[in-house]
């Protein structure tokens, strides 16, 4: 396990807030950290104490974004919806808090909906699982509304009470909260500790216990339901365990306290990790609930048994494994990762050495003590008078390849977790697990930016193609929904490599190629009303894929004008292009991954063809060009260049190399055309470019990187043009509009639209709350601009 960075709070004078301990933190699957802390304000007689949550990007660390929370106690817990966008907060006095993004922003956050028990602290708290994504209720099949016979499932958060209540929000369609409160069962007791899982069927399990290592960790079942638009609340007692240190008479007394309850993953409700500890040390079992038979009395031994009769079975909980003694724990993380800790898994995980989701739990609890493992000297245990130096809360990333921890000083840890727990491994192996991740975190949705950490720069190149292959392998369907994010990964791998920078630039060429060309043919509308079998953009693409002229007159010529609207960007990228043909032998120039990708060219080939429509509409919406000859038709030019270019690469023919006729005619390019220089990829300014290495950035929060000593090697950029990477225009060197940048890629745009057109709005509207590469947006500090 590796130290990324450290981020520190910025050193402030003593009159001002300053961050006391730090609580709980939670890792959301866009990677995005929510942390808390107090703080004091030392100059206040009553010593008010504000209760913060702070929301950071994993990338932008430094740019956090503080919240004064309102709660009236400590918050005890934070949970991240399965979106990304949404936290839940809950305190010491029984008040719930749901946090959403204002105007789609990761640093700039309000609360919408709150709930309360009041004066019921809060020990456990969770949203609802999603589930059955459409309920079918047979025994409404009669009913004539459809609301009745199939269901939604329940949108809402549920929460565990000290004096042991469940209590259940549901979200209605109006915004408002259907609220419900049970006791987990008839005789309420404490509950100190408390955690939530989902069975597979879609039915809660809450496991509490009353703090003491002696008593039994109950177990209990929770239905929801709506009832006459009122919630209800069922709950059922399971069966429940003993630790096995109080079993055992030498440990009996000598860890009296249950400190950490916690099942292995939220979708497993068969497998809890307990600790229980001491004022020094602590010890860590790992029980699992399993169906056994259930022994017969002798009396019933010898009668003849009756066909079809089973065995009865019953349901016991027993210990899968339990630690030696070990230092006290102060913090306990456990991987997000839906795997089970089966033989079978844990074989496969031997074989393969690929363990992400499975052995962390066990290898990181050394970590959580006062004591770390690593050798890195942020973390290691303080030798001076001081109070020793431990984790107060931490969390791992959704695919359990980075840690963080939040110490009792108030520092940010980041940590890297190998997924191979640390055995040395050949490349190719290391190769596939990462690729295995990576297409996970595609097919799943979630951010990839903790696998990044673990790719070297000589990966990249590997990496891109052997998820490439991977992704041509997948049927037709699935590689038309995976086809943007394919291209996002792919950019942001090759970002990390200086010698694949170009294909950097080209992966996000070809988002922004895919957005505009899907955006236009969106718009298009057929002729007449009664629509033909073939909407207007399928036919163009048919025609532009038969149709090998490299007239553009003659192509267009097949095609009913009226049917087409446009917007315009890619003239100059065309031109830039065709310019660069006769360097094509150079992987380093931008634009080389499009001379041999025949669907991108085909693309484009498209898009000229109805730029020569709208121009025959609108002669002054026509791409402006800088020509030697004032009789020169720049489109015709750029289209037949263009069509000879896209035969030599097309999907259904061998592809060949350009004739020399056609380089020669493309050297001349720029002596007829003025070619534009085409800076189109943006600048990423997070850390995971300065990760690869093994040494740790040390950060501070509320100064950018490339302006602390951590950033010192950064070269310093000679002031320029600021590109709107999204409306492909120049804001100037010092922008006064205010922008937003994607924490994922760094494309940059200005946060208000310029525009009045309704075809610019419409592409606009399409980038709200994502990034062309699906990335999410965060406010760019005016200091930055």
């Amino acid at each position: 396990m590796e130290l990324a960075y450290v981020c520190d709070w910025e050193k402030r004078p003593k009159s001002t807030h300053c961050p006391s301990i730090p609580l709980v933190c939670s890792w959301s699957c866009r990677n995005l950290v929510a942390f808390t802390t107090d703080l004091k304000n030392d100059d206040d007689d009553n010593k008010d104490v504000s209760h913060m949550i702070h929301i950071i990007d994993t990338d932008h660390p430094w740019d956090v974004y503080s919240i004064n929370s309102g709660h009236a106690e400590v918050i005890s817990c934070l949970e991240w919806d399965q979106s990304g966008s949404r936290l839940l907060s809950a305190d010491g006095d029984g008040q719930i808090k749901c946090w959403s993004m204002s105007d789609h922003l990761v640093n700039s956050w309000e609360s919408v909906l709150s709930s309360s028990l009041d004066g019921d602290p809060i020990v456990a708290l969770s949203w609802l699982h999603n589930g059955v994504k459409l309920a079918l209720h047979v025994e409404m099949s009669g009913s004539t509304n459809f609301g009745e016979k199939f269901s939604r499932p329940m949108e809402g958060w549920l929460a565990v009470t000290v004096s042991g209540l469940v209590t259940v929000s549901l979200l209605k369609p109006g915004g408002a909260l259907l609220t419900a409160s049970e006791s987990l069962c008839r005789l309420r007791g404490r509950v100190a500790l408390a955690d939530i899982a989902f069975t597979g069927g879609g039915n809660i399990v809450v496991a509490a216990t009353d703090g003491s290592s002696s008593s039994p960790v109950q177990f209990y079942k929770v239905v929801v339901s709506v009832v006459s638009e009122k919630c209800r609340i069922d709950t059922e007692l399971l069966p429940s365990l003993f630790l096995r240190c109080t079993t055992d008479p030498l440990r009996r007394e000598k860890y009296p306290a249950v400190t950490h309850l916690k099942f292995l993953t939220r979708e497993n409700s068969e497998q809890v990790l307990l600790c229980a500890s001491n004022q020094s040390g602590s010890i860590v079992e790992c029980w699992s609930l399993r169906k056994e038979g259930l022994p017969v009395n002798n009396i019933f031994q010898h009668r003849s048994p009756v066909v079809g009769e089973k065995q009865p079975t019953i349901l016991k909980w027993r210990i899968l494994t339990t630690t030696n003694d070990l230092e006290r724990v102060s913090a306990v993380a456990l991987p997000k990762l839906p795997i089970s800790i089966s033989n079978t898994d844990l074989k496969v995980a031997s074989d393969t050495k690929f363990c992400p989701g499975l052995g962390e739990s066990s290898l990181t609890l050394p970590l959580c003590g006062s004591r770390s493992g690593s050798d890195e000297s942020a973390i290691k245990r303080q030798r001076t008078g001081g109070p020793a130096l431990h984790f107060k809360a931490l969390q791992f990333s959704w695919t359990s390849l980075a840690l963080a921890g939040v110490d009792n000083h108030g520092k940010l840890h980041m940590l890297r977790v190998s997924p191979s727990m640390g055995q040395v491994l050949e490349l190719n192996t290391t190769l596939l697990h990462l690729l295995f991740l990576l297409e996970y975190c595609m097919v799943t949705g979630y951010d990839w930016w903790d696998v990044l950490l673990h790719v070297q720069p000589t990966m990249v190149h590997n990496l891109v193609e052997k998820l490439h292959e991977e992704y041509m392998r997948q049927n037709q369907a699935l590689q038309q929904v995976l086809a943007t994010r394919i291209v996002a990964v792919k950019a942001s791998l090759c970002k990390l490599s200086t010698a694949t920078a170009a294909r950097a630039c080209d992966f996000h060429a070809k988002l922004l190629l895919i957005a505009i060309s899907s955006t236009l043919k969106s718009l298009l509308r057929p002729h007449v009303l009664n629509t033909p079998d073939k909407s207007p953009g399928d036919r163009l693409t048919e025609i532009c894929a038969k149709n090998t002229d490299t007239d553009i007159d003659k192509v267009m010529i097949n095609l009913k004008t009226e049917e087409f609207q446009l917007i315009q960007w890619v003239g100059d990228f065309v031109l830039y292009l065709l310019a660069n043909l006769p360097n094509q032998g150079s992987m380093v120039r931008p634009g080389f991954g499009f001379m041999r990708d025949g669907a991108s060219l085909g693309m484009l080939r498209e898009m000229l063809v109805m730029i020569r429509i709208w121009g025959l509409l609108k002669p002054g919406c026509l791409p402006t060009f800088t020509a030697t000859s004032d009789n020169q038709d720049s489109m015709q030019l750029l289209f037949r260049l263009l069509t000879k270019l896209w035969i030599c690469s097309r999907d259904d023919a061998p592809p060949q190399d350009p004739d020399d006729t056609l380089i020669d005619e493309c050297c001349l390019l720029p002596s007829q055309l003025l070619v534009p220089s085409m800076d189109w990829l943006p600048l990423n300014d997070g850390v995971i470019v300065k990760l690869q290495g093994k040494h740790p950035l040390r950060l501070q929060f509320g100064k950018a990187w490339s302006m602390s000593a951590g950033g010192g090697t950064r070269p310093s950029r000679v002031p320029s043009q600021k590109m709107d990477n999204l409306r492909c225009v120049h804001m100037g060197v010092c922008p006064t509009e205010e922008s937003k940048a994607c924490t994922r890629c760094g494309c940059v745009t200005m946060l208000r639209s310029p525009n009045k057109t309704n075809a610019m709005k419409q592409w606009e509207q399409r980038w709200i709350k994502n990034c062309l590469c699906g990335g999410l947006w965060r406010r760019i500090p005016q200091s930055q601009t």
